[in-house]
């Protein structure tokens, strides 16, 4: 085979087939030899020395290999941890650029590089049987007139799903094509995400991963899928057409039903490490391609340095390392269509020696790439390390998931006394956080729930986790759920405790889509999905994790006020502000754009700002004050709403706010059920406890 080896290109990196065969390059330093790998259908090995070497590049051109082929590498070189080498040629590793990967990863010794207790022993049992492979893939695709639905971010309400868990038992969707991107491209699942009135979908890691060794021994999976193997290929388990290159059509045709229906594709991305984990891990792709280039390694460079609670962190501060991120990330936009990137523990790909820094070269690379800079960007501003959490510090071009809304929104209907300020600032966009830098109110994405912790049904049902399915003794999940039982632990059938639930629910729900900034929802939430107290479900890849399509009144109950209010929010831009409240006066009449009162009606005194036993908000949103123009310049006039939040236990009387703020109010919202019609100014109006009301003013 050697002789069929013509000398190849050194770029681009990966395996690229042009026609007549595959040219096969692989980045490796430190090096002394790579074999290219190539297996047949019954699995049968061929081994190809790659002897020319440009820029550390190991290369060559095969010519008739073409897509389907399945290959991998075997790199020589130094074992020697205590120098951070651990090449092992018995290992078969994953091409860091594979576009696609097939095979499951399996349990056996065979896949760890050294002796277990015993880092400075290699192995030399194969480990090719128990690993995945590499496959050569064609990239074209009939795309037709497909084109970005490009939601401006201040229009953007975002859906975070999972793959498998939102259509795995969708009654209307075929079985075979439950659990996969086909199944998210069915109709019967588009339609629930456009009648739900949401703009994107942020799809859990869609990066092919394997699961860890410790949940396989305990019988379990990865379901998350935050453990990335390949940062180009999609996750084949995914695929329902097959995975020799057929799980990349699918994934871009999922993409291209999605955008026909106006629906952007967000990708939750894992670049801080990998799933070879920490010293004892499996060797399966960077340890034994150039173990010391890739990661960030201790003073003791036997060790991993872990910021990211995983066992190890990618060095981002190596340039090809950056390389490789951001060749991953422009090929997600322009081979799959991709339209932006959600980047999970972002604080560690920020940090330089030890410090997370502004001004890292990741940030640089970002801002100057004509790509990847042009579209949406999230943050997951923190990491596990000590000054991680970073919330409000990245740069502009940047939104981040803002933690303080979520745990701020939290605390104030599970009713901490800690005041009404600290919610000011989150429900007007967390000024505080994103104004002084350049960035705008969407800069913050406000959630209450997420794939990690409870979800919204849960939060008002349990206020201790139930993770003992996962097989830690109840350790792993966090502790500080910030929930309320709503006073009963778990589920019951007491009417009036499922009703209390149930109102809060949508109190949570409320605040959040009427919220400014940009909403995300977690899948199922409008569905009232459970988890039945766990809070980690991350190896749960069953009922625990999936949506359940069957709807019950209460469910039912959820989903049209959801979807009420993200019509109320795509209809009446004073919900969705480009630029940050003044608290001046929007008119003659002395009316600003945006006010806050207490229950008497008047605006809020100091000392009610600042009493942290005050559990009673009216939030005065002026539709004449909005200071952003329209595409044309023209100017953008609204309705005005007044939204009064009723934290408090008790039914209160509540006074609307007199003239000149409004003629009439009109009840669009009680998530009490209570009150509607038409009340004038100074009306008195009797609240439930814990309840919102929402209403617009009219003049």
């Amino acid at each position: 085979m050697s002789d069929r080896v013509w000398p190849g290109r050194p770029f681009p990196l990966g395996a690229t087939w042009d026609g007549e065969g595959t040219n096969f390059s692989l980045f490796s330093m430190a090096a002394e030899g790579v074999d290219l790998c190539l297996f047949d259908d019954r699995g049968h090995e061929t081994r190809v020395p790659l002897e020319e070497s440009t820029y550390h590049v190991r290369h060559g051109f095969l010519p008739q290999v073409g897509p389907g082929q399945r290959y991998g590498y075997r790199v020589r070189g130094p074992f020697d941890p205590s120098q951070g080498h651990r090449f092992n040629p018995h290992k078969l590793l994953v091409d860091p650029y594979a576009r696609a990967i097939e095979g499951d990863f399996r349990l056996d010794p065979a896949v760890f590089g050294s002796a277990r207790g015993r880092d400075d022993q290699r192995t030399v049992k194969d480990s090719a049987p128990y690993v995945p492979k590499s496959v050569v893939v064609h990239d074209s695709f009939p795309w037709g007139d497909d084109h970005r639905p490009d939601h401006a971010w201040s229009d953007t309400v975002i859906y975070e799903l999972h793959v498998k868990g939102f259509t795995a038992r969708h009654p209307d969707i075929p079985p075979h094509l439950r659990g996969s991107y086909a199944g998210l491209a069915h109709p019967a699942a588009v339609e629930h995400l456009q009648h739900l009135g949401v703009t994107a979908v942020e799809l859990l890691p869609v990066h092919h991963f394997v699961s860890e060794p410790h949940l396989l021994r305990r019988g379990l999976t990865n379901y998350w899928g935050y453990n990335s193997l390949g940062y180009f290929a999609p996750h084949a388990a995914y695929s329902s057409s097959g995975t020799r290159g057929e799980q990349v059509r699918e994934f871009k045709a999922m993409v291209r039903a999605l955008h026909a229906a106006g629906i952007e594709v967000l990708l939750d991305v894992v670049y801080n490490h990998t799933a070879e984990g920490a010293q004892d891990g499996p060797t399966l792709s960077f340890r034994g391609i150039d173990n010391a280039r890739y990661y960030r390694l201790e003073d003791d460079p036997r060790y991993y340095r872990d910021y990211t609670g995983c066992g190890n962190t990618l060095d981002a501060r190596n340039p090809h390392v950056l390389q490789l991120l951001m060749d991953s990330l422009r090929y997600w936009v322009t081979e799959m269509h991709v339209d932006g990137f959600r980047f999970d523990l972002a604080s560690a790909l920020a940090r330089s020696m030890h410090d997370v820094d502004k001004l890292s070269a990741f940030f640089d690379v970002i801002q100057q790439d004509p790509v990847v800079s042009q579209v949406k960007l999230i943050a997951e501003p923190w990491d596990v390390g000590q000054g991680g959490y970073q919330v409000g510090e990245f740069p502009p071009l940047w939104t981040e998931w803002n933690g303080k809304y979520r745990d701020t929104v939290r605390d104030v209907w599970r009713g901490d006394d800690q005041g009404v300020r600290e919610l000011a600032y989150r429900l007007s966009g967390s000024s505080d956080l994103y104004q002084d830098d350049g960035r705008r109110p969407y800069a913050s994405i406000n959630f209450v729930t997420a794939h990690d912790g409870f979800p919204l049904r849960d939060l008002t049902t349990y206020e201790h986790k139930r993770n003992d399915a996962n097989g830690e003794d109840n350790r792993d999940g966090t502790d500080d759920n910030r929930s309320w039982n709503c006073g009963v632990e778990g589920e019951t059938d007491d009417p009036a405790v499922n009703a209390l639930r149930l109102r809060q629910a949508k109190n949570l729900l409320t605040t959040l889509l009427l919220s400014t900034g940009v909403p995300m929802l977690t899948m199922g939430d409008e569905l009232r999905r459970t988890q039945h107290g766990n809070n980690n479900a991350y190896c749960q890849d069953n009922e625990i994790s999936w949506v359940d399509w069957n709807v019950t009144p209460d469910k039912q109950d959820v989903y049209d006020l959801v979807r009420q209010l993200l019509a109320l929010r795509r209809d009446h831009p004073v919900f969705r502000q480009k630029a940050f409240f003044s608290g001046v006066d929007a008119g003659e009449d002395g009316v600003k754009d945006l006010a806050w009162f207490g229950a008497d009606g008047q605006e809020l005194t100091d000392s009610e700002w600042f009493d942290p036993s005050h559990k009673t908000l009216g939030m005065y949103l002026d539709g004449r004050g909005i200071k952003t123009r329209g595409p044309r310049g023209e100017e953008v006039v609204d309705d005005s709403f007044f939204v009064m939040l009723q934290m408090g236990a008790d039914d209160l009387d509540v006074t609307l706010p007199p003239s000149p703020w409004a003629e009439g109010y009109d009840v669009v919202v009680d998530t009490a059920g209570g009150l509607s019609g038409t009340h004038s100014p100074g009306s008195r109006l009797t609240m439930t406890g814990r309840s919102v009301l929402v209403l617009r003013a009219s003049r």
